[in-house]
């Protein structure tokens, strides 16, 4: 009844069939999992169907809204309904943002499915805040605010519908850094099943560095923000003036409240840290070392569809000798450099001074890698509906990074509630 040891059981001819497909994140998790292709992804927005095609080529793609697309067209009987809708309506990040009623009842297709198509297994993704999600009332702006006396109503009523349709519904909170992606994303899961067989959840592989489990060896300790990091890439300095920045294509002078930011970082992990990260960069200016805005040592914060969260800060050094210092080393904080014993850092004992600081943002493809794709994954092209390529811009590659499901805990999900299937078909 299933293809080898190595893959995930499905009946015969039962369908994949991912909703909300976005770039790919979920499908590429479910692929893992069972080691095929997903059969069906759908998504209204062409970008990010494009980049989709040209990493699942095997996959039917339907650039439509999923309420355009009819359940009966899909042949065969479906395995897994996959879904994820938009979240930026119940995300705390919305704050007092209007609302609109059509985006926050997208989950109710979820119920077209399950009367239509009967899936065995129905997963659903979002943020945590989905649990309150309730009617919408008109403010008097004219725009509609989430009723704060019915919060979860709407939640409720969806849940209760999943099991009047036949479906055992439960939920949970996961993090996408206990299963092995370099990101503490948090997210809200809910798995449907009809088929009568248990519920399971994915136990954590990774954990807390400092944890008994992962000093035990049981588990694996996080990822972190180090490993998304590409230590070549340029890293401006913060002290440009406008037309030094406009040449290398990065803004400059920058905001007070940014600079701020930077320096409070320079400061906790830089100045005040027992043990600051080292980077040795490729240059020939001797006595430099790098030093890095949020701490390596931990997993990516939440990586959003605008991506404009994470810079790479580094404090560059030179050591430090006294009133001697070699002034082409201090030429970009020039007079203030001067001073006797400014910034001074001691690493391992040895004195060091801040000769410059620099900040980048992130990159695409690091973004990627803390969501938990890997770097062979295809984010700055995709194939159109007529078979050519497509450039991707860094706008349209973020956005598909924050709306994706990290690969690791759609597979770690997939795979707890699949694996068990061997010994009920054996049996």
């Amino acid at each position: 009844m299933w293809r080898d040891d190595f893959t995930l059981p499905l009946l015969p001819n039962e369908q994949i069939v991912d909703n909300f497909a976005g770039g790919g994140g979920t499908s590429s998790g479910l692929e893992a999992a069972f080691g095929r292709p997903v059969d069906v992804a759908i998504n209204h927005d062409p970008a990010a169907l494009a980049m989709h095609r040209a990493n699942h080529p095997n996959t039917r793609h339907l650039c439509e809204s999923v309420w355009n697309v009819d359940p009966r067209e899909i042949k065969g009987p479906v395995g897994l309904v996959w879904l994820s809708p938009d979240c930026k309506h119940f995300s705390k990040a919305k704050g007092g943002t209007p609302v609109e009623k059509r985006i926050r009842g997208l989950a109710w297709v979820a119920l077209r499915w399950a009367s239509i198509k009967q899936p065995r297994v129905i997963a659903l993704e979002n943020v945590e805040e989905f649990v309150t999600w309730g009617p919408v009332v008109r403010h008097e702006d004219g725009g509609h605010r989430p009723c704060p006396r019915r919060k979860g109503r709407e939640f409720n009523a969806f849940v209760n519908a999943l099991r009047r349709q036949g479906y055992a519904v439960e939920w949970r909170e996961l993090r996408a850094c206990d299963y092995g992606a370099p990101t503490i994303r948090k997210r809200f899961f809910l798995i449907a099943r009809r088929d009568k067989l248990p519920i399971r959840w994915p136990e954590p592989t990774h954990g807390d560095p400092s944890s008994r489990d992962v000093l035990s060896g049981r588990l694996l300790p996080w990822r972190t923000a180090a490993e998304c990091i590409d230590w070549s890439l340029p890293c401006p300095s913060i002290f440009l003036s406008k037309e030094e920045g406009r040449a290398l294509g990065v803004r400059r002078p920058l905001a007070d409240a940014t600079l701020r930011r930077v320096a409070k970082g320079v400061m906790r992990y830089v100045v005040d840290a027992a043990e600051p990260f080292i980077v040795k960069p490729n240059h020939t200016a001797p006595g430099y070392d790098c030093f890095r805005g949020q701490g390596l040592f931990e997993p990516l914060q939440t990586v959003s569809a605008q991506g404009l969260h994470f810079g790479e800060v580094r404090a560059f050094l030179v050591k430090y000798y006294g009133s001697d210092q070699d002034p082409r080393l201090l030429d970009p904080l020039h007079t203030v450099t001067t001073r006797d014993r400014f910034a001074l850092v001691t690493v391992a004992g040895e004195q060091y001074a801040i000769a410059d600081i620099g900040l980048r943002m992130l990159s695409p493809r690091e973004l990627f890698r803390a969501q938990g794709f890997g770097d062979d994954y295809i984010i700055d092209r995709g194939i159109d509906e007529d078979g050519r390529e497509i450039r991707l811009t860094k706008t349209e590659q973020v956005r598909m990074c924050g709306n994706s499901v990290c690969p690791p805990v759609a597979r770690a999900l997939v795979e707890a509630n699949f694996q068990h299937e061997k010994a009920w078909r054996v049996a």
